[in-house]
């Protein structure tokens, strides 16, 4: 199994000890669990976040804190870890690891960006009509690969390049068509600029957060266990919370919460429902986002990320009337095509990377006498 993890990684990325002892079939199964987990609760978070502004709901920052709230699920696998693999393996065991302070600067920083992120996912998610929104979204990728070639050292290919102008090319054709605002007349003109500004400035720093992630894997913590990529994901949660707690009552949005449960059209049940349906979602997903990068790698996990986007406007038109015009469609097209060009450079790369580990083990067993 070790082959499989290094195929789908840079050679300077760390290897996961966990999953080299894992079998062939054992490593297919949980990745494709956890493309599942990330795929349909990145769907269905996405769906009720839309479903929540579309019956009353107005509040940016509670939609913020809702996609990190219910971060304590997450303790949930650390019930089903060794002891000992917690003990040595800890982010902050500082015999071996970096110091707890620099780890808790580094966390609260990250926490702070994922706080500002997620605020400007709301605002986008509210002036844009789901099926435009998540489509800007596959700008991500391209993102990615920038911020990977950057921080991580990730080789810029032809198909990757190819893929970097597709998908930025599918955003960009968005955001120029005149019908891409959608129906709904209380979005303007302008809360539609500002709405794909700030979801394409979202995609960027949602890409930036996970090379950063990758960097300080790499460079500070030095060790990349499930225990540790948990660790991460957890006090990040848990500042960008905090934050979003903060953000709540500073900007007075706190006041209007009793009416907004009070008024939502679907009732008061359905409104607490669809708040808690939609942190579910995003502690799904993240077990998703988790469980990709401890088996294969965090720009991997954004590639599966970014195919639930053409996934997400077909439920969109199902379920909330969005329209699909021909710009969406060539869009999503468009999207597709980027999103099938990038994975197929990491197929490439998983090939190369298998035969070189073959090689060299042939040529370890020929020198054995």
């Amino acid at each position: 199994m070790e082959q499989l993890t290094a195929g789908s990684r840079d050679s300077k990325d760390l290897m996961l000890p966990v999953s080299s002892k894992l079998k062939y079939w054992q490593w297919w199964l949980l990745v494709v669990l956890n493309i599942l987990f990330l795929l349909a609760g990145q769907t269905a978070a996405t769906l009720l976040g839309n479903f929540y502004y579309d019956q009353g709901g107005n509040s940016k920052w509670l939609s913020t804190l809702i996609q990190t709230a219910l971060f304590p699920i997450l303790f949930i696998p650390f019930i089903f870890l060794p002891t000992t693999s917690s003990s040595s393996s800890s982010s902050v065991d500082t015999s071996s690891g970096p110091s707890i302070a620099k780890l808790a600067i580094i966390y609260t920083a990250l926490g702070l960006i994922i706080a500002a992120d997620n605020l400007m996912y709301s605002y986008g998610l509210l002036y844009l009509p789901v099926s435009t929104y998540s489509l800007i979204c596959a700008s991500q990728l391209a993102f990615n690969a920038i911020f990977a070639y950057f921080l991580n050292s990730q080789k810029f290919t032809p198909l990757i390049l190819n893929s970097v102008i597709l998908l930025s090319f599918s955003s960009a054709l968005l955001g120029v068509d005149e019908d891409s605002s959608g129906d709904p007349a209380d979005i303007t003109r302008g809360k539609f600029i500002l709405g794909f500004i700030l979801t394409v400035g979202a995609s960027a720093t949602y890409s930036l957060i996970l090379s950063l992630m990758q960097l300080t894997f790499q460079k500070v913590i030095k060790k990349e266990t499930f225990v540790v990529v948990l660790e991460m994901q957890i006090y990040t949660a848990l500042v960008a919370s905090c934050a979003s707690v903060i953000g709540l009552f500073a900007s007075g949005e706190w006041k209007g919460l009793p009416e907004e449960y009070e008024g939502f059209f679907k009732g008061k049940a359905s409104y607490v429902m669809t708040v808690v349906g939609v942190g579910v979602a995003w502690q799904v997903a993240s077990v998703g986002v988790v469980g990709l990068i401890f088996l294969v790698s965090s720009l991997f996990s954004n590639a599966i990320s970014t195919l639930a986007l053409p996934i997400i406007p077909v439920f969109a038109v199902i379920f909330f009337h969005d329209t699909m015009n021909g710009v969406k469609v060539m869009a999503m097209l468009i999207a597709i095509w980027g999103f099938i060009s990038y994975l197929y450079q990491n197929y490439i790369d998983d090939l190369a990377a298998r035969k070189a580990v073959r090689d060299t083990t042939e040529i370890s067993d020929a020198s054995i006498p």
